[in-house]
C-alpha cells in the first residue's frame, strides 16, 4: 500500500483550506497521560517531519496537550510552516494539577487559551479553532449551552486571530446553534466503528458539507478489538486498524481522520489505510458491529 496521504483525497475547510482526509493527531506526542514532554523527543520530531513528508496537510493539536509541550514541539520542529499545512487546535478545557481535564469555557479562559495557542505555535492567526464542550464528568452529550463560548471565539475570528471555527463534542442542536453565530467548518466528535453515538451529527455534517473529524478513530485509550474486524482485515490483506480507518473514510465523503501515533511504523500503516477500498460485503459486516 502507498504511504502517500493524498491517496485518501482532500477536503476543503471554509472553502479555502485544503486538507488531506488522512491527517495526524498530535496528542500522543506528549508524555504518558498526555502530560509533559515526549519520552523520546528526537523520535517525536521525526514523526512530525515524516507526517508532512508523506503528504499530510492536516495536523490536529491543542495547547492543553502536555500542557504546552506538544504545540511547542510542533513549532520547534516544523516552523517556518509549509504554506499548505493547516494547524487545527482546540479550546474549552485545561489541565489540572492532578492531570485532569476540567472545562474552561468562560470568556477570559477562552481568550487566554487562544492567545496561548498563538504563542506556543508561533503564529499570528490560528487556521482553525474547535470549541470543545466539556463538563466535569466528561460525558456525552454535554449539557452546556454553546452560544456564549462560541460567541467569544466568533469575536476573536472577527479580530483576525482565528481564520475558521469548528466545534467538538456536540449534538446536532448545539451544532445548529453555533451555525447561527458564525460559520462552522468542521465538527470533531468521538466516533469509531465501536462508538457510534452521534451518527445523527455525522449525517447532518454530510448534508451540510461540513467536515466531520472523528477523534479516537482507533478507540483512543481503549484500542478497538473485534473478532469480526480481525476477520475482515485478513480478508482484505490489511491490519485491523487500517480497516477501521478505511471504514471511517468510506462512511461519508466529509469524514477526515486524525489517527495519532508515536511510532513511525504505525504512521506508515495509518497513511496506507487511505488507499484501502473496502468491498461492500466487508463494509456490511463492519456496519453490523455497531
Amino acid at each position: 500500500m502507498t504511504t502517500d496521504a493524498t491517496a485518501a483525497g482532500t477536503l476543503q475547510l471554509g472553502g479555502e483550506l485544503n486538507v488531506t482526509r488522512m491527517g495526524y493527531g498530535a496528542m500522543r506526542l506528549a508524555g504518558p497521560g498526555v502530560w509533559g514532554p515526549p519520552q523520546d523527543l528526537a523520535e517525536a520530531s521525526v514523526i512530525l517531519r515524516q507526517a508532512l513528508a508523506f503528504g499530510i496537510t492536516h495536523l490536529d493539536t491543542a495547547d492543553y496537550y502536555g500542557p504546552h509541550t506538544v504545540n511547542e514541539l510542533i513549532r520547534t520542529t516544523l516552523a517556518p510552516y509549509p504554506e499548505d499545512l493547516v494547524l487545527v487546535t482546540k479550546v474549552g478545557a485545561r489541565r489540572s494539577a492532578d492531570r485532569g481535564w476540567p472545562p474552561a469555557l468562560s470568556r477570559d479562559e477562552l481568550i487566554s487559551q487562544v492567545h496561548d495557542n498563538l504563542r506556543t505555535l508561533g503564529v499570528d492567526a490560528l487556521d482553525v479553532v474547535n470549541l470543545r464542550l466539556s463538563d466535569a464528568a466528561g460525558g456525552y452529550p454535554v449539557d452546556v449551552p454553546i452560544e456564549a463560548p462560541f460567541s467569544v471565539l466568533a469575536e476573536l475570528r472577527e479580530q483576525g486571530l482565528i481564520r475558521h471555527l469548528g466545534v467538538s463534542h456536540v449534538t446536532v442542536e448545539q451544532l445548529e446553534a453555533a451555525r447561527k453565530i458564525a460559520p462552522v467548518v468542521c465538527v470533531q466528535n468521538e466516533y469509531n466503528l465501536a462508538h457510534r453515538v452521534g451518527d445523527d451529527v455525522l449525517d447532518r455534517c454530510t448534508e451540510l458539507g461540513i467536515a466531520f473529524v472523528p477523534y479516537f478513530p482507533l478507540g483512543g485509550f481503549s484500542p478497538l478489538q473485534s473478532g469480526v474486524l480481525d476477520e475482515c482485515a485478513e480478508a482484505v490483506g490489511a491490519t485491523p486498524m487500517q480497516v477501521a480507518l478505511a471504514w471511517l473514510l468510506q462512511r461519508s465523503p466529509v469524514v477526515a481522520v486524525i489517527p495519532g501515533t508515536s511510532s513511525l511504523a504505525h504512521l506508515k500503516q495509518n497513511i496506507a489505510a487511505g488507499a484501502l477500498e473496502l468491498p461492500a460485503d466487508v463494509v456490511a459486516r463492519i456496519d453490523a458491529i455497531g
